[in-house]
């Protein structure tokens, strides 16, 4: 069984920008190598996949990340409308800007970039990501969600939660951390050749085959896709059905 195992998040300038989400979400410092720096809620023993909180945000240098798609997001969860308000408040102050992604003028929710130009949403409160903590869901605009359902299912090993047209979510099976939402949006374009900025990485289990892993995604839909990893590293990068990408990880705990 895979679990999904972390956001990944291209950034010019990693320290600043995974400071700045340590300080919006609220959590921990897990990995810092100086090349990839790893955040989550914290509280658990990582050598404990039971206790772990997964799945971590890890933060990556890229040259430009700002040519790349923005199909992937953040939302934030928000506990009343004055905490939802003081949290915009407070993200502003750390650096994220105003963004216009063509919401509502009247949208309950509100939009902001983080200092790298990613692109996040600050929930109004809503019951469903009450016990979330910080981060309510992860979200991915899709051409079709239904379509994706299955991938999405095998890919990162979460149950399905909720299966509506044009919506599709998963969670953790231990009911804890963020939704994972796959939300049809209209005029979305298929594949194309620019990477998205944000994309997940998945992992075997440490008795399970990473190759037998990557051929049933690939029999989902995947493509193997090729965005400058090399041929010496130990993850397999893949292409969703719509072309987000996805890495295999080398299995572990």
């Amino acid at each position: 069984m895979r679990r999904l195992e972390n956001i990944i998040i291209d950034a010019r300038d990693i320290r600043a920008t995974a400071e700045f989400w340590r300080q919006a979400l609220g959590w921990v410092t897990t990995f810092d190598d100086g090349d990839e720096i790893c955040i989550n809620p914290g509280g658990g023993d990582v050598n404990d996949p039971a206790t772990w909180p997964f799945p971590d945000i890890a933060f990556e240098p890229v040259d430009d990340p700002g040519v790349g798609r923005q199909r992937v997001h953040l939302d934030l969860a928000s506990a009343s409308v004055e905490a939802q308000q003081a949290t915009v408040e407070r993200l502003l102050a750390l650096g994220a800007t105003p963004a216009d992604v063509g919401q509502p003028a009247d949208a309950p929710f509100t939009v902001l970039a983080d200092p790298e130009g990613n692109t996040f949403c600050v929930l109004d409160p809503r019951d469903e990501y009450q016990g979330t903590g910080s981060l309510a869901a992860i979200v991915v605009a899709a051409v079709d969600a239904g379509a994706l359902r299955d991938f999405y299912v095998a890919a990162t090993g979460w149950d399905l939660v909720r299966d509506e047209p044009g919506y599709v979510s998963f969670r953790d099976s231990r009911g804890t951390g963020p939704f994972l939402e796959l939300i049809t949006r209209e005029g979305l374009d298929r594949a194309d050749d620019r990477k998205n900025r944000t994309h997940l990485d998945v992992s075997p289990r440490q008795d399970e085959d990473q190759a037998a892993s990557v051929d049933e995604l690939l029999a989902l839909g995947a493509r193997r896709v090729d965005v400058g990893q090399g041929s010496d590293v130990t993850w397999v990068v893949l292409a969703d059905p719509e072309g987000n990408e996805l890495c295999v990880l080398s299995p572990r705990e």
